[in-house]
């Protein structure tokens, strides 16, 4: 089986997303600015327009609004743009890898 080198920079821009999101109470707006420069940086180099564009409309609300509620709404569509360029087995979300619970009646 080959290596994709594309699949692996999606997945470390995947991982860098995610990663963001779950720091994001925890990071300065600083620190917070700093990794989505990182994002827009590998995106612009591997041409993913997309994502290159939503880390850059994001490093300007940072710089607008902080990291109020907005800063999720821009990661969710990071993550989105990230994966519509990711073939479909390769997607795994926190949600679905987390176990289903059965419902009460």
């Amino acid at each position: 089986m080959r290596h994709d080198p594309m699949q692996s920079i999606l997945s470390d821009l995947l991982g860098r997303v995610d990663g963001l999101a779950g720091q994001r109470g925890h990071l300065s707006v600083p620190r917070f600015q700093d990794e989505v420069d990182h994002i827009r940086h590998i995106a612009r180099a591997f041409h993913i327009d997309t994502v290159e564009g939503l880390a850059g409309t994001l490093e300007s609300a940072l710089s607008l609004h902080g990291l109020g509620p907005v800063v999720l709404s821009y990661l969710d569509f990071l993550r989105d743009a990230i994966a519509a360029e990711m073939p479909t087995a390769a997607i795994l979300s926190p949600a679905a890898a987390a176990p289903a619970t059965p419902l009460r009646a």
